[in-house]
């Protein structure tokens, strides 16, 4: 969607990025663009969250409850759900899901700000309003909807030390290879 400058916190007029270089660059490792991804070659799929869910895989920033999924999240979505494989996501990446996957369980954590705590509580109300059912969850944990193979944590939903937020994303990923056998 656009560059942000996180010295500034404000976007970068100048700047342009590609998502999948980003991506290699984060990652330091061999990474696929997400079109190749495949149920039939992985044991689950986990989404990790942050802004660029919420802006360049789907259109959840601007446009909230009405948003649209990019096509290959989608599609992966609904290919390891039909193939009965886990799916994780974490932070804003539920509602990918929620939007996705009609009747879904997720969490995005609480549904009330609690002075500043959880600064993206109306999250949870976006999420009820595409039909999937929120639970309320701290931050060191993980919700697991065990009929549709989904696991959720809040991560960065909540303002809070970043070792807490790393217990949640360690659940999370914990229940998701339960979930495989592993």
């Amino acid at each position: 969607m656009h560059v942000v400058d996180h010295t500034k916190g404000q976007p970068s007029e100048s700047e342009t990025r590609n998502v999948l270089t980003e991506s290699a660059r984060i990652a330091r490792g061999k990474i696929t663009d997400l079109a190749r991804l495949s149920a039939d070659n992985h044991d689950a799929a986990i989404f990790p969250g942050g802004f660029g869910a919420a802006k360049n895989l789907s259109t959840f920033a601007v446009d909230g409850k009405d948003c649209k999924v990019n096509e290959d999240v989608e599609r992966v979505l609904k290919e390891f759900h039909k193939a009965g494989k886990p799916i994780g996501l974490c932070c804003i990446a539920p509602v990918l899901a929620a939007k996705v996957l009609r009747g879904v369980e997720v969490t995005v954590g609480h549904e009330q700000e609690e002075g500043g705590k959880w600064p993206y509580a109306g999250t949870a109300e976006a999420i009820k309003a595409l039909g999937a059912k929120h639970c309320v969850k701290g931050v060191t944990e993980a919700h697991v909807d065990q009929k549709n193979k989904v696991v959720t944590t809040p991560a960065f939903m909540c303002e809070a030390e970043l070792h807490h937020i790393h217990d949640g994303i360690g659940a999370m990923v914990k229940k998701v290879l339960e979930l495989c056998g592993k």
